[in-house]
């Protein structure tokens, strides 16, 4: 089987989210011995370097277009169709697009897959700026996914959503879990928290992930002057939009001097982040999936998430799921955990063994096998 790929997600250097979803997945498809052949499409005016080198694999081809992305996008793709992306990758079985992008095609006995990660953008627009909001609306997503053959949602969430808000039928829609990254390394530069409890969140820092919420209940907790005062509250992850007011809250706050903002962290500054924390917490919104609490989890963490779209899918019984709409009630299920240590050990024991079900291996084979069933 000849598998196309479009991996214009994997552009950045840095990978969070959807390009890291992609590159485990990829990593784990080429590490089977099956014949399958892939064709690695992208779109930059500069070589990625760190993708070729990434897989030196002779049963991997890169094609390349170069162009500016904002003209291939807004007028190559959206306006005039062109060019045809599965007709640049030559004749192929299978075109996989790992994420939604502007694209057009051409090539009717090729069988087009897309994966859909969530559809917060429908669900919240408020939680995106102007800008970001103008992208998905140009998409028009609706529109976008009748090109394809079939559509892979992360989550039952997701495909909840797909039927709900873009009225897809149920039997054009498969659901394939997505893996859990293993990892084990050690920090470049954060060990000064070594000595120091801490309650960890990490994701974007962004309106929906609730990061505002999170500061709110950490406040509560500190104004109860429990015994717990030494806890510093960790938030790891890169910038999104519209956090002004998540930075000015934490400047705003009494404790502002024991709120860490790290910003991105690497790979392995995340799991050590995760193997020394006190406690995860993972209040957001909205997930298609929800990687962070589930990696959390697979590293003993006792974790608390919210009960809302896909979290509870994932974590099940396995962490404490609370109303995120509630700081009140975050910092109650905060304070439990952190004052309980046979709760913390139970929810610890609970989330390692529910993280188990969750492998790259068992995506891949899913793949595989819609793959060939489409051909």
């Amino acid at each position: 089987m000849k598998i196309a790929v479009d991996i214009r997600v994997l552009m950045d250097k840095h990978y969070s989210g959807i390009a890291e979803y992609t590159d485990y997945l990829l990593r784990e498809l080429l590490s089977r011995n099956d014949g399958n052949e892939y064709v690695f499409y992208y779109n930059s005016l500069k070589l990625p370097r760190h993708l070729l080198q990434k897989w030196p694999d002779k049963r991997v081809v890169f094609v390349r277009s170069a162009w500016p992305n904002k003209i291939f996008n807004y007028f190559l793709q959206k306006i005039w169709s062109w060019p045809k992306l599965d007709l640049m990758t030559g004749p192929v079985d299978i075109f996989w697009s790992p994420h939604i992008n502007f694209s057009s095609f051409g090539a009717p006995a090729t069988k087009k897959i897309i994966t859909i990660h969530d559809l917060s953008f429908l669900r919240y627009p408020e939680f995106f700026n102007w800008r970001k909001n103008l992208w998905h609306k140009s998409l028009n997503i609706k529109k976008l996914l009748k090109q394809y053959d079939e559509i892979i949602a992360i989550s039952e969430n997701t495909k909840h959503d797909l039927m709900e808000l873009l009225q897809i039928p149920e039997e054009r829609i498969t659901v394939i879990y997505s893996g859990l990254n293993k990892e084990d390394c050690e920090p470049q530069k954060i060990k000064k928290l070594a000595s120091t409890p801490f309650i960890l969140y990490l994701g974007t820092i962004e309106p929906r992930k609730n990061v505002g919420g999170l500061i709110e209940a950490y406040n509560l907790l500190r104004d109860r002057h429990l015994p717990l005062t030494s806890h510093k509250l960790v938030l790891a992850g890169g910038n999104g939009w519209k956090n002004k007011s998540i930075y000015n809250k934490a400047k705003d706050s009494l404790y502002c001097d024991d709120i860490y903002f790290l910003g991105y962290v690497s790979r392995e500054e995340r799991e050590w982040l995760y193997q020394k924390a006190k406690l995860f917490v993972y209040p957001s919104y909205y997930e298609g999936f929800g990687f962070p609490p589930l990696e959390a989890m697979s590293k003993g963490l006792a974790t608390i998430t919210s009960d809302v779209s896909s979290l509870p899918e994932v974590v099940s019984d396995a962490a404490l799921t609370v109303n995120p709409y509630s700081s009140l009630d975050l910092a109650r299920a905060i304070e439990s955990m952190l004052l309980d240590d046979d709760l913390r050990s139970n929810y610890a024991k609970k989330g390692t063994a529910r993280s188990l079900i969750f492998t790259w291996s068992k995506t891949a084979q899913n793949y595989l096998e819609l793959f060939n069933k489409k051909i």
